[in-house]
């Protein structure tokens, strides 16, 4: 039978997903989610699905945090029982007795609660984790771990993980900075932390010494521009004009900063003479995701052995 107009090849677009429960984002925002809805949603998309997260239940501190524990574990349990196969889910500050149970009953587990959590705090929790729990005698891990919420590049190179999920790339490409690999003896180094440099023309730090493309050294900025042309952007030109508030955008225009509450006020529009990393969000995006796909490749393939005495670079 033919294809009628409209119809979508799903054979060749099929894309497998991991889903997360988006459960610490809920309860940032006082937000319950049922376990059924998601079961439901799970049942219906699990054909594009490749892993799938419990439903998770996010502590505070102390006897919370037991709490918590049992109730992703029994969340866990009732998933299993409708049928599905979630992957389970271990917090920081949880009682190991879990992580034990995970650790011994799966072959794919998942580590949370490392959002804002301090590198004093997260270090020797994961340590622990890895050290005693997932890797054997040598260092290799028995099982696949997936980091949630994984912002720490140090933590990313010091620990053999199967995979890890972050928002960094995006939140860092929209707050107007690019991820720039260290470079040393000729070579870009992505086995150290990388440079974070602000580059949109509209970002706050463009008069702090050191922290935008326009206040660093000159061999800084080469780098800087080395490693943009590199991977096929350019950096950009933009010009900035005042204009009544009534003023309609053109097609190579953008607002500059927001709109003033005094209605007889001058905005400033950005004019884009030459569209770049400066003044394109969606151009920073683009090589912060290229920056992380590089990584991916620098990093010794799964599993590796964990380390404990092996020293964690500074972020910058």
């Amino acid at each position: 039978m033919g294809k009628r107009h409209g119809d979508i090849d799903k054979s060749k677009n099929k894309v497998n997903l991991f889903l997360d429960s988006g459960a610490f984002s809920a309860w940032t925002r006082g937000v319950e989610i049922n376990i059924w809805d998601y079961i439901e949603f799970i049942k219906q998309h699990v054909d594009v699905l490749e892993v799938y997260a419990n439903l998770d239940v996010i502590g505070d501190h102390g006897e919370d945090k037991r709490i918590a524990a049992e109730k992703t574990f029994q969340n866990q349990k009732i998933m299993e029982e409708a049928g599905l196969s979630p992957l389970p889910v271990f917090h920081v500050g949880e009682p190991f007795e879990y992580l034990t149970y995970y650790v011994t009953k799966y072959d794919y587990i998942g580590l949370g609660g490392m959002v804002r959590v301090p590198k004093a705090t997260l270090l020797p929790w994961l340590d622990e984790c890895f050290e005693k729990y997932i890797c054997d005698i040598r260092g290799i891990p028995r099982i696949k771990v997936h980091g949630f919420g994984m912002t720490s590049f140090w933590a990313m190179l010091r620990y053999p993980w199967f995979s890890v999920d972050s928002t960094t790339w995006v939140k860092t490409s929209r707050m107007g900075s690019i991820f720039v690999p260290r470079f040393k003896d000729g070579k870009w180094d992505y086995m150290k932390d990388p440079w974070k440099i602000a580059v949109s023309s509209q970002s706050p730090t463009a008069k702090e010494v050191g922290k935008h493309i326009t206040s660093i050294s000159p061999r800084q900025r080469q780098i800087v521009l080395d490693y943009i042309h590199a991977k096929g952007y350019i950096l950009g030109k933009s010009r900035f004009k005042e204009v009544d508030q009534s003023y309609k955008l053109k097609k190579n225009e953008q607002w500059f900063g927001k709109k003033p509450k005094d209605k007889n006020a001058k905005r400033i529009v950005e004019v884009i003479e030459e569209p770049g990393v400066c003044n394109i969000c969606q151009f920073r995006d683009e090589l912060n995701i290229i920056y992380f796909q590089d990584l991916e490749r620098y990093i010794p393939e799964w599993p590796w052995p964990f380390k404990k005495e092996q020293k964690v670079q500074g972020f910058f």
